[in-house]
């Protein structure tokens, strides 16, 4: 202070004489000669664009030979005129011009070079980090390469990208989940896998509050994922800690990895509106290859004949004259092969002063299903951010908050199922009135399930606030505060219409599920920052604090009987209700976190990482632990003898962590003495039952990770290898422990010593193939190889999981039937009798094991410039088996189509196939065996795949830093192209019960003024 105060004392001094020698310059300028202007002490701070300090900037002024460097709180002072210009420069942030233009002060933010690939800044949560001295496995996807695919939810833009992170689309059908896995599954439980989601420092839930009974039957994984009410184009980066380095100052959050979603912040100088217009159209990525209609009655009437059964029934009408049998309609293309419309709109107003920075976007986006009827999903978002830092440079504050409202309507039920298994032959689906065709009650009519419908209703509020205060030069004292809030409103209408009139069913017999859901949560994260530099060797140190709550509320009812189908939406017209749940849970989380950073030369770097962490899902003796890691680093690089050997390498790295983590992912009041109402009354009362036995001891999962990384970069680091080994262990599962049958009991919420296994290679190579001055090609190549086992089990045998599991087999397996070809005598399906009874049965005979688990994943990017004219390509790829279609059609021979393959059947004795006779059904062998083959082995398959994720093209038709003005066009696809053997709809989701992936193709264009 007392610096800045004879600073601004000589500043105030120079400016008074400046304007006292005035006239004088005057007279000697219209004389003929030109004074100098006088020189003046210039100071300010250089941050990032996320507010941080830069320290080590040089300072250049532009034409003379002055300069200084950035102190470690990125303040500076330097000798200037007031028409001079100043040069910023570091390595890993683009070079910035700044006109003085007569200021005293200037607040400089710098943008990072991404082409500097080793230098990029990445955030670790609680602090930052650049890439050349990160100890960690941290993986960085910038908005550039998010706003180049048209998505709804975040974790799309993710796939192929990242590498150690496997994502899978779970269906076609707008606003389904994502499946994320962070180098594989440590977890028994399906459900104790989902990594942690920060969004701007505040933690988001990704588990649904939707009703389980109202979306299953139409969205597969059971749920609208929340992630889908995060707008994408308001993304600036997403950052992915893997490693126990990384993590574990998260403590049992970060178990499963972290996902950290920063949005994008404000920038000094002008004030910028941006303007984003998409839209496009969308088809399923593929159909199956189905029977004909000549084909499909030949089938139909080979069954009967094989089956013995002639006449042909009454009821078969679809081969004994009652419908057409000239008729041909594919069934894939009317009810779920419909054009998706997509249309996005994008506005944002950003700019502000060097002291105080403003971004306030909005975003429209409307994308419509591909089911027959005409269904979309509606998302209105806002997002507004402020930063704000002091005079003095000591305070500063960062205000974020996003709202999006979500509406998705859907059919009540799929019509994926139906259409792949309706009759070629089948009557119209409407009459010349537009009521729905029963064709005199010979079917049940695949477009009664668009009678009812599902609709979501969702909002969602993220408010973050971060205030830092510098107590000292080297010390910062910073509060995070954080606030989320959603809400969602689901309603699936089952009315009497879809029932064929000619039963006579009424509105007594209509049903709606209302499910109202809510949750909140707060979060408070006390923090002090310390760093100083002992000469050659910069120590930084982090302590802090957590306090978390969150609160969920669901109420979900179904409404049975209604005396108007008018009515059906309003509960209270309802003649019965059925309450299926009515709970209020309350999470609460504490934490105690510090990190120790030693970094000597640039070159040796220790850090250390440790949380005490508290969940109340816990019993009273396990209620808390401690986590912790150690990760070091040695830049080899930059000793002599290695710089002097080798100059071409700019960066050679090898690092490696080891520490723990934990896991609460188990749901609350797990440990306690839980009751539940009962269906029956007594004495017009319902009763209760014990659900659960109390366990103190029920505690954490513990979750070991230890890695060893390479890091590589040549010739300025136009060529990038990343290399990393890991192997994590999680034990101490949380699982249901089986117990006596004399309890009452099946089993007990505990703590298993069982084992779980993730070792893997992760390879990442990014090179600029060339760099001239029109034209510029860059690749980036990720690969992982991932592999999963479970290790120990106690009295595996013994438990629930007997059927599920087996130690030294990945969590991720089947057990199935070995099939064993076709009886070329009986014509029927065979398989392995492993037990030698003679009977076929589970679960002895069920011993064949499948792994559906990835042998290997990853992405292959190219980004191609050439003057104004700019092309991305991302292909993402995996190798993995999972279930075909055999899994779910109907037998071969009986009132539902088949693949084309069913051709190739068995016919006659002696014959050599893997198709067995055809079957009407009613053959009680054959519709055994065929039962016994939709879970054998031959229901699993390849289902490796190369996509073609991302294709982008643009070009510049205007700049506006040259013209004031800027315009971009561009031209985007997605999923445009698969190449993959896989039996079924699509590999990525292997669903026969919902849509494919779709693909995509958009316009639009960017606007800047």
């Amino acid at each position: 202070m007392k610096q800045l105060a004879i600073c601004m004392r000589r500043v105030s001094l120079l400016m008074l004489l400046y304007i006292f020698l005035m006239p004088f310059c005057a007279l000697y300028m219209q004389a003929g000669t030109v004074l100098e202007p006088p020189q003046a002490t210039v100071f300010g701070t250089v941050t990032d664009t996320s507010g941080i300090p830069l320290a080590g900037v040089n300072l250049v002024v532009e034409s003379k030979n002055i300069g200084a460097i950035s102190n470690l709180d990125g303040s500076f002072t330097i000798n200037a005129g007031p028409d001079d210009v100043l040069i910023f420069s570091i390595v890993g942030f683009e070079t910035l011009t700044v006109p003085i233009s007569g200021r005293e002060e200037i607040l400089v933010a710098l943008e990072e070079e991404v082409t500097q690939l080793g230098e990029v800044v990445l955030n670790a949560g609680y602090y930052t980090v650049s890439e050349r001295e990160r100890t960690g496995s941290i993986i960085k996807v910038q908005s550039v390469e998010l706003e180049k695919q048209p998505i709804s939810n975040p974790l799309a833009g993710l796939q192929g990208r990242a590498a150690g992170v496997e994502i899978v689309q779970t269906s076609g059908v707008t606003g389904s989940k994502f499946d994320i896995r962070i180098r594989g599954r440590n977890s028994i439980r399906s459900d104790g896998n989902e990594p942690l989601y920060i969004v701007d420092g505040v933690p988001f839930s990704s588990s649904s509050l939707g009703e389980q009974q109202s979306s299953s039957s139409v969205i597969t994984g059971g749920a609208i994922s929340p992630l889908n009410n995060l707008n994408p184009s308001d993304i600036e980066s997403i950052e992915i800690l893997k490693d126990a380095d990384a993590t574990a100052i998260y403590g049992s959050r970060g178990a499963n990895g972290v996902v950290l979603i920063t949005t994008k912040k404000g920038k000094a100088g002008k004030t910028v509106f941006e303007l984003n217009i998409l839209t496009g159209m969308g088809r399923v990525s593929n159909t199956l290859d189905l029977l004909h209609t000549p084909d499909y009655l030949a089938m139909r009437r080979e069954a009967y004949a094989n089956d013995g059964i002639e006449p042909l029934p009454s009821n078969v009408y679809d081969i004994n004259g009652t419908w057409d049998e000239n008729r041909y309609t594919d069934w894939q293309k009317v009810l779920f092969g419909q054009t998706s419309y997509l249309t996005n709109v994008q506005g944002s107003v950003s700019g502000g002063s060097e002291r105080t920075r403003f971004l306030v976007s909005g975003n429209y986006h409307r994308q419509s299903n591909v089911y027959y009827g005409g269904y979309a999903n509606d998302k209105v978002s806002v997002l507004a951010n402020l930063n704000h830092t002091s005079k003095n440079d000591r305070l500063s504050l960062q205000l974020s908050t996003g709202y999006t409202s979500n509406t998705n309507n859907l059919p009540a039920t799929g019509l994926v199922l139906t259409a792949t298994g309706l009759a070629p032959n089948a009557p119209e689906l409407v009459n010349e009135d537009g009521s729905l065709n029963w064709a005199d009650s010979t079917w049940s009519n695949p477009l009664r399930h668009l009678e009812g419908f599902y609709e979501s209703n969702s909002t969602n509020l993220i408010s973050n606030m971060n205030l830092k205060y510098s107590l000292f030069d080297d010390l910062i004292l910073t509060t995070n505060l954080g606030y989320t809030e959603s809400h969602v409103k689901e309603l699936k209408t089952i009315p009497s219409t879809i029932y064929d009139p000619a039963y006579g069913v009424g509105p007594e017999y209509s049903s709606a599920i209302h499910n109202v859901s809510q949750r909140t949560s707060w979060i408070v994260e006390p923090q002090l920052h310390f760093s100083h530099d002992f000469g050659n060797t910069r120590l930084e140190v982090l302590a802090g604090l957590t306090f978390q709550e969150q609160t969920d509320n669901r109420l979900s009812q179904n409404g049975q009987g209604f005396t108007s189908n008018s009515l059906i939406e309003n509960l209270a017209a309802a003649s019965t209700i059925i309450p299926l749940q009515d709970v209020e849970e309350v999470y609460r989380y504490n934490a105690l976190f510090g990190r120790v950073n030693i970094n000597h030369q640039g070159k040796y770097i220790l850090n250390a990482t440790g949380r005490r962490d508290g969940s109340s899902r816990f019993g009273s003796n396990k209620r808390f632990a401690n986590f912790g890691a150690l990760g070091a680093a040695w830049v080899f690089s930059e000793e002599g003898f290695i710089s002097e050997t080798l100059p071409q390498l700019s960066l050679g790295k090898i690092r490696a962590s080891y520490g723990t983590s934990g896991n609460d992912q188990i749901g609350n009041y797990q440990y306690l003495d839980t009751y539940s109402y009962g269906s029956t009354q007594y004495q017009n009362m319902v009763g209760l039952y014990p659900k659960r036995l109390f366990n103190p001891d029920f505690g954490w999962e513990s979750n070991r990770k230890f890695e060893i990384g390479l890091d590589l970069g040549f010739y300025n680091d136009r060529i990038v290898f990343g290399g990393n080994y890991y192997k994590n262990r999680s034990s101490n599962q949380l699982v249901g422990i089986p117990l006596p049958g004399t309890t009452g009991f099946g089993s007990i919420q505990g703590n298993l010593d069982a084992t779980v296994e993730n070792t893997g290679w992760e390879l990442l190579l990014n090179t600029v193939n060339l760099d001239s001055k029109n034209l510029r090609w860059s690749t980036s190549l990720n690969i992982t190889i991932p592999k999963n086992k479970l290790v120990s089990f106690p009295d595996l045998e013994g438990s629930t999981y007997a059927n599920q599991l087996v130690i030294g087999e990945p969590l991720n397996i089947v057990k199935l039937y070995q099939f064993n070809g076709v009886d070329p005598e009986t014509g029927l399906y065979q398989f392995e009798d492993f037990n030698g009874d003679g009977i076929i049965s589970s679960p002895d005979d069920r011993q064949v094991v499948k792994d559906l688990g990835p042998k290997f994943f990853g992405g292959f990017a190219n980004q191609v410039s050439y003057k104004k004219f700019h092309l991305d390509i991302l292909l993402q790829f995996t190798q993995k088996e999972g279930y075909n279609y055999r899994y779910s059609t109907g037998i071969p021979g009986g009132m539902t189509n088949q693949p084309t393959e069913v051709l190739e059947r068995w016919q006659t004795v002696g014959d050599q196939s893997f198709i067995q006779r055809f079957s009407s059904g009613r053959d009680s062998e054959a519709r055994t065996a065929h039962s016994l083959y939709s879970n054998s082995d031959a229901s699993v398959s390849d289902a490796s795949y190369i996509r073609l994720k991302t294709l982008s093209i643009s070009y510049e038709l205007a700049n506006r830093d040259k013209h004031g003005f800027g315009c971009e066009l561009f031209l985007r696809g997605q999923n445009l192209w698969t190449w993959t053997k896989y039996k079924g709809l699509d590999p990525e989701t292997q669903s026969m019960s919902s849509p494919p992936v779709l693909r995509m193709i958009s316009l639009g264009t960017q606007l800047k003024f």
